[in-house]
């Protein structure tokens, strides 16, 4: 598996590649319950030796020293939770415009053809800036305004006010003020086969400003 995440912010583009990753526990202030998870997955080196293509026309790099971040482990966790099978996590560009993720994205095509499957863990909405903390309060017009016109674009396939977001208005910018959660988005739909359906395996809010709406194109095994 490749997990696009939200977590790892980079100068350049770049995958891990250590045999072990160390659980990465890069959140403060939670109860003790969460940092006391552990997900000892293995590295992905048969699959990286077989990206060395890829990984030099996109001009990724490898990094043997980072471990698999929360944006990885906690949705692993529940999808796979003998954790036996190999994770690779890859980083964002900050350099990077939305476009040129989504071009990169693209370079990743037969990584899927593989078999390889491809997370982009981050979420549509993420302000916590106005967050609310009680976890179920209702959600804020403007966050549940954009995750709609971001699902319209989801399922009729047009990306391109996806990558340019910001000319979406207002409620785009209240969603997004910063883009590191909204990038891994991205790359799971650049990465949409012609003609292919999407899946949303889940729609709703916690804390007034974070939208969790999980979706997927094609088959996942488990």
């Amino acid at each position: 598996m490749l997990v696009v995440s939200a977590h790892w912010l980079t100068k350049g583009t770049f995958i891990t590649s250590a045999e072990k990753p160390e659980t990465i526990y890069d959140f403060y202030g939670f109860p003790q319950e969460l940092y006391d998870i552990p997900y000892p997955c293995s590295g992905a080196a048969a699959q990286i030796k077989d990206m060395a293509s890829i990984c030099s026309s996109a001009f990724i790099g490898l990094d043997d020293q980072r471990g698999i971040d929360h944006a990885a482990w906690s949705v692993l966790k529940h999808m796979y939770p003998k954790a036996n099978i190999p994770v690779m996590e890859m980083s964002l560009d900050y350099t990077k415009k939305p476009a040129e993720h989504y071009e990169l994205a693209k370079k990743l095509a037969p990584l899927r053809e593989q078999g390889i499957l491809i997370i982009g863990s981050g979420n549509i909405v993420h302000n916590l800036r106005v967050i609310d903390w009680n976890i179920d309060a209702k959600a804020f017009e403007w966050a549940v305004s954009f995750d709609s016109i971001v699902k319209k674009c989801l399922v009729e396939g047009d990306h391109k006010p996806l990558i340019e977001y910001q000319k979406i208005g207002k409620n785009a910018l209240l969603s997004i003020p910063t883009n590191e959660h909204y990038l891994p988005m991205l790359y799971a739909a650049a990465l949409q086969e012609q003609d292919e359906e999407i899946h949303f395996s889940y729609e709703g809010f916690q804390n007034g400003s974070i939208s969790m709406r999980c979706f997927s194109y094609g088959k996942i095994e488990r």
